[in-house]
C-alpha cells in the first residue's frame, strides 16, 4: 500500500468516527469496557498530537504522560488528565479539536516520504512509513468502535483489514506478548487464518522459541476462515470466533488470546 491509500483511508475514517461521535459523545463503547465515546476521542486526539509532534520536533522518542504534553488549550486540561470523569462532563469543543488535530496530521504526515526516520515504539521500523500505516488502521479500529456505540457498525474496507491482518501478525504478535506479563508460552500450536473475499493467508507457529509467522496454504490445528472485514475484527477482539467458520481443535481459538495478550 502506498501512502496516498493510508492517507485517504486516515481521513475517511476518522471523518466517519466524527459522525459517528456526534450522535452522542456519552454513548458506551462496549468493545472497550469502562470507554465512553468522550474518552475515545480524547484518545484520538493524544495520538494525533503526538504524531503531529513527531512530524514537527523529530524526537529520538517521545510519550505523552499528562496534558502538559498536548499543550492543550486550558479547558481541555482536566478532562485529558481525568478521562474516566463523567462524559457528561467532557469539554466543549472536543470534537472540534480531534477534526482540527486530523485535519493537521493528514497535511505533515502523509507529506513525507514513508522512508523518512522518525521514532516509532516498533524498533525495527523507524520510519513515518510506520506512523502512516499505523494510523489508518487504529482510526478504522477506533471509527468501528464509535459506531458500535450507536449502533450497527459498517465493515472495514477489505483492502485495508487485509493490511491490518499483515500489521497484527508482522508486528501487534510480537509486541503484544513482549508488553504482557506472562504470556503463555507456545508448544507449537499451529493456526491458520484464510481470508475468504480474496487472496490471503497466513499460518502462525507458536514455536517455544517464539512464534513464526509464514503466508501459506498449510493444514492448523485450528483453521480460521472469515472475510478481510472479520478476520481483522476478530484478530483486534471486537467480535467473537463465532463471526468465523472454525475448524480442528476447538479448544485452540480460545487460547489464541492467551498466545497473544491483548494489550
Amino acid at each position: 500500500m502506498d501512502r496516498i491509500f493510508y492517507r485517504d483511508a486516515y481521513l475517511r475514517e476518522a471523518a466517519a468516527l466524527t459522525a459517528a461521535a456526534r450522535q452522542d459523545l456519552k454513548a458506551p463503547i462496549p468493545s472497550c469496557p469502562g470507554w465512553s465515546t468522550a474518552t475515545l476521542i480524547a484518545h484520538m486526539i493524544e495520538m494525533n498530537i503526538q504524531r503531529i509532534t513527531l512530524v514537527a520536533r523529530r524526537p529520538e522518542e517521545f510519550h505523552i504522560t499528562s496534558s502538559t504534553d498536548l499543550d492543550l488549550p486550558p479547558q481541555f486540561n482536566d478532562w485529558f488528565d481525568h478521562p474516566e470523569q463523567d462524559p457528561a462532563k467532557a469539554p466543549e469543543g472536543l470534537l472540534d479539536l480531534y477534526e482540527r488535530t486530523t485535519s493537521e496530521l493528514g497535511n505533515v504526515l502523509w507529506a513525507l516520504d514513508p522512508a523518512e526516520p522518525m521514532y516509532t515504539w516498533w524498533r525495527p521500523d523507524q520510519s513515518a512509513g510506520f506512523w502512516q500505516r499505523r494510523m489508518a488502521i487504529e482510526t478504522a479500529i477506533h471509527r468501528w468502535d464509535a459506531q458500535l456505540a450507536q449502533g450497527t457498525p459498517q465493515p472495514v474496507e477489505a483492502e485495508l483489514a487485509c493490511d491490518g491482518i499483515n500489521e497484527n501478525f508482522e508486528i501487534m504478535l510480537a509486541v503484544r506478548r513482549h508488553w504482557a506479563d506472562q504470556p503463555r508460552q507456545g508448544q507449537n500450536e499451529v493456526y491458520h487464518f484464510h481470508r475468504t473475499d480474496g487472496p490471503g493467508e497466513w499460518l502462525v507457529r507458536f514455536a517455544p522459541e517464539g512464534p513464526i509467522v509464514t503466508h501459506e496454504h498449510a493444514k492448523g490445528d485450528s483453521a480460521v476462515r472469515g472475510s478481510a472485514d472479520d478476520l481483522f475484527l476478530f484478530l483486534w477482539q471486537r467480535i467473537p470466533a463465532e463471526r468465523l467458520e472454525v475448524f480442528g481443535d476447538p479448544t485452540l481459538i480460545s487460547r489464541y488470546f492467551e498466545l497473544v495478550p491483548p494489550d
